[in-house]
This record gives C-alpha cells, structure tokens and sequence, in this order.
C-alpha cells in the first residue's frame, strides 16, 4: 500500500512541463502564471506573439521557464505543430490547460456562419484534437497527466440573452471532459474542467458593456477576481488529485441557481 504524507497536498509542480492555450491575455495568461510559480516549465500558446513574450519575459524575471508558440486553435495543422514545438523545447508534456475560448454575444438567429463555425473550432473542435494530441504523446511516455478544461457557469445556466452558441459549445467541453476521463484513465490521465462564473476579464468587460451591472442581481453583488480560481487550477494539476477524473468544478461564486 502507497504511503502518503499527512495532508496528502501539495502545490509542487517541479519536473512538469504544462502547455496553456488562449495565454496571451485574461485569465490563460494568469493561469500560466501560477503554473510557473508552482515549478512547471510552461508553453504559453495564443494568436498575439507580442504578448506571449511579454509573458514570456514576465515568466523568467519571476524565475520560471516559459517558450512563446504562436497558436491558432482554428487550425488542426497549428494544433499538431504547437505540440511538438512545446515538446521540443520543454520536454514531454504532462499538463495541458484547454483555456483558449472565444464568445458569440448575439442571438442564435443573427450569428453568421463564419462566426458559428469559428467559436465551434476554437471552444470545442480545437480543444478535443488538441487534447488527443497531448494524450497520444503522454501514452507513449508512460507518463501520467492532467488536462484541465475551462467550461463556464454559462454550460449549465443560460439567461436567454444572447451566448446560446457560447453556452453549446461549454456544455459539449463538459461532456468532452467526463468522456475522455474514462477513456484515457487506464494511462492515468485525468481529465477535469473548471467551470467559473462571471469573474473579471476582458470578455466580462465587453459583456458588461453589452448588458450592464449584471452583478446587481448576483447573491454576493459582485464580479469576482480571477484569483479566487487559482487553487482549482492547482489543485486539478497537482498529485494530490490523482483520484479526481471526470469532474467539472463550478467555480462560480454562488452566482447562479443549481
């Protein structure tokens, strides 16, 4: 029988090579970040080089270690590259966080077929090929992993107010998460998601100025800061989480009804 250190919990990533989408800026960025200050070596993807390596430089004056790959989740050949890029210059991968995700903010009826097929691509489509990128190298390691997806509150409650597609494609990341989980557990990579409410953002900022003080109507009369959501991360990434595959953590400050 293992032995285990009395609380079994630890935040220690040393010796982890992670691999962060949509980390050019809100919350991916910040969730690079901690996973840097934990000890992991980090691969910081996005579409916008020049703030990657803002980030990047960000990173290695805190001490960490960081590499800037320009990703585009829309294109599977992207997806394949970015993870061999990543893998190149940190080694094999064992952390993968899908935070890439982009928002419809329009009623079903007024999406254009581009813009339909772009959140499709980049919420779901992207996230699934690229979590079967990372999970076919863990396989061949023999190493165990973690994939973290970022859902939202928005893939079990929806107001009516114009993110039906944003709120389709969360709940499919959902199923994604729980499916995966019990395909890929025999090779001990887990597969969880977090699922966080309305929290500050440059996405809340654009619907905030669509839709107004939405925190009025909100128990606890606020939009949260996305730091509150740092220990989920940690905690779905760390050993300490062995025994969670499959879960969607609502992260949503009691902010809407169960």
């Amino acid at each position: 029988m293992a032995e285990y250190d009395l609380p079994h919990v630890s935040h220690d990533l040393s010796g982890q090579s992670a691999l962060v989408t949509g980390a050019s800026s809100g919350l991916g960025r910040r969730y690079a970040r901690v996973l840097a200050w934990a000890g992991a070596r980090v691969a910081i993807t996005g579409r916008r080089l020049e703030l990657l390596e803002s980030l990047k430089a960000e990173i290695a004056q805190g001490g960490g270690i960081a590499e800037a790959i320009v990703l585009d989740m829309t294109n599977p050949n992207d997806i394949v590259a970015a993870v061999d890029k990543a893998q190149q210059k940190l080694g094999t991968l064992t952390i993968l966080v899908n935070n890439a995700g982009v928002p419809d903010s329009n009623y079903a009826t007024k999406l254009s077929g581009e813009l339909i097929q772009r959140v499709f691509d980049t919420n779901l489509k992207g996230p699934f090929i690229l979590s079967c990128e990372f999970a076919r190298r863990l396989m061949g390691s023999g190493k165990p992993g973690r994939i973290v997806n970022i859902s939202s509150a928005a893939s079990f409650y929806y107001a009516g107010d114009g993110a039906a597609l944003y709120s389709t494609t969360k709940a499919g990341l959902n199923r994604m998460t729980e499916t995966l989980a019990v395909e890929w557990s025999r090779f001990n990579i887990n597969v969880n998601a977090i699922a966080p409410g309305a929290f500050n953002s440059e996405m809340m900022d654009g619907m905030l100025e669509r839709m107004g003080d939405i925190a009025a109507k909100m128990p606890r009369k606020r939009v949260f800061d996305a730091a509150l959501l740092d220990s989920s991360l940690l905690f779905l990434c760390s050993p300490a989480s062995e025994a969670v595959t499959g879960t969607i953590i609502r992260a949503d400050d009691g902010q809407y009804p169960r």
